[in-house]
C-alpha cells in the first residue's frame, strides 16, 4: 500500500470522525456542560441567598433578644415599682392604724380619767360629809342635802 493513500484515508476518516462528533456528540456534551454550569450558578445563588437569609435571621434574632431583654428589664422595673408602692401603701395603712389605735387609747384614757375624777369627787363628798358630821356631831340627812353635795362635787 501506498503511504500517501493511507495517510489520505486516515485523514478522511479523522475528518469524518470529527464531523460526526461535532454534529452528534458535541451538542450533547455542550448541553450537559451548560446544564451543569446553570445548576452550579443556581447552587451558588441559592447559597448566597441562604447566607443572606441567615444573616437576616441572625440580626432578627439579635433584635428579638434585645427586645426581650428590654421587656424583661421593664417588667422587673415595674415589679420593683409595684413592690415599693405596696410597701408605701402598707406603711401608710400601718400609720393610719397606729393613729387610730392611739386616738382610741387616748379616748379610753380620757374616759378612765373622767371615771377616776368622778370617783374621787364621790369620795371627797363622802369624806366632807363625814367631816361635817363629826364637826356638828349630828347626822346630816342625805336626802335633804343631796343637791348641795352634787354641787360641791361638781366644784371639786
Amino acid at each position: 500500500m501506498n503511504i500517501g493513500l493511507t495517510l489520505f484515508a486516515q485523514s478522511l476518516v479523522f475528518i469524518l470522525f470529527v464531523a460526526f462528533c461535532m454534529k452528534y456528540v458535541w451538542p450533547l456534551l455542550k448541553a450537559a456542560m451548560e446544564e451543569r454550569r446553570q445548576s452550579i450558578a443556581q447552587g451558588l445563588a441559592a447559597a448566597e441567598e441562604a447566607e443572606r437569609k441567615l444573616g437576616e435571621a441572625h440580626s432578627g434574632a439579635q433584635e428579638e433578644l434585645a427586645n426581650a431583654r428590654a421587656e424583661a428589664a421593664q417588667i422587673i422595673e415595674q415589679a420593683r415599682q409595684r413592690g415599693s408602692q405596696m410597701i408605701e401603701e402598707a406603711k401608710n395603712e400601718a400609720r393610719a392604724e397606729g393613729e387610730r389605735l392611739l386616738e382610741s387609747a387616748r379616748m379610753e384614757v380620757a374616759q378612765e380619767v373622767n371615771r377616776a375624777k368622778e370617783g374621787l369627787r364621790r369620795q371627797v363628798a363622802a369624806l366632807a360629809l363625814q367631816g361635817a358630821e363629826r364637826v356638828l356631831e349630828e347626822r346630816i340627812d342625805r336626802g335633804r342635802h343631796e343637791r348641795m353635795l352634787e354641787k360641791l362635787a361638781a366644784e371639786l
